[in-house]
């Protein structure tokens, strides 16, 4: 008895719909990835986490390695005055995205890899070397892992609140289309934009790792 598909009778979706309005997320995916099924959005922030781990430990430098600093790069003046042009817009809009998660289009997600994505432009306009300075992977790493315990204490808060894991009752849901509306969306969707950011950061630092100590290897 589903409906077919491409019709006009959407019977999940106009209740997904009512239940985000109910609880004033004007954002109706933000309520359903923070809300209804808030659950399941815990389950792909657990495999983002887990790869990010596995990461860590595969790709973690061995105590009788040694990588020596890499050779500044020599970047094209375009290039340069381009990437750090864009770096802070690019930031600061990734950073808006997920504070607005639950009224516009985006969230934690999205934002969360365009912030995290917008600092390595200085990889690009500048060198490895001067990146490096700016993220820090172990505070990235923490930031990780504090981000994703963010989100399941909210969950059993709600929990002892008496009501269910990640049940959306802990907070008010303040005024409708407002930064502060949607009970706990935002504050699910900020740990979530963390989470991302961090994690991207941390692979993509990883990854970097191997192919300097790849180039300096080949070099050598």
């Amino acid at each position: 008895r589903l409906p077919a598909f491409g019709g006009a009778r959407h019977p999940y979706g106009d209740r997904a719909v009512r239940a985000a309005l109910a609880r004033h997320t004007a954002n109706a995916i933000a309520s359903v990835n923070f809300d209804q099924r808030a659950f399941d959005t815990m389950g792909e922030m657990s495999i983002l986490f887990a790869a990010v781990l596995g990461c860590a430990v595969l790709l973690r430098q061995a105590r009788d390695e040694h990588r020596d600093p890499p050779r500044p790069a020599r970047v094209a003046a375009p290039v340069r005055r381009y990437a750090l042009t864009v770096l802070p817009v690019a930031l600061v809009t990734g950073l808006y995205v997920i504070a607005h998660g639950q009224l516009s289009p985006g969230g934690g997600f999205q934002g969360g890899v365009v912030a995290a994505t917008a600092l390595h432009l200085l990889y690009l306009g500048a060198d490895y070397a001067a990146l490096e300075r700016v993220r820090p992977v172990d505070a990235h790493e923490t930031g990780d892992a504090l981000a994703a315990s963010a989100y399941l204490v909210l969950g059993l808060a709600g929990l002892l609140a008496g009501g269910s894991f990640l049940a959306n009752t802990l907070l008010p849901y303040g005024t409708f289309d407002t930064l502060s509306s949607g009970g706990t969306v935002p504050l699910l969707n900020a740990a979530i934009g963390m989470e991302v950011a961090c994690a991207v950061v941390v692979l993509l630092a990883r990854f970097l790792d191997q192919a300097v100590e790849i180039e300096e290897e080949n070099g050598k």
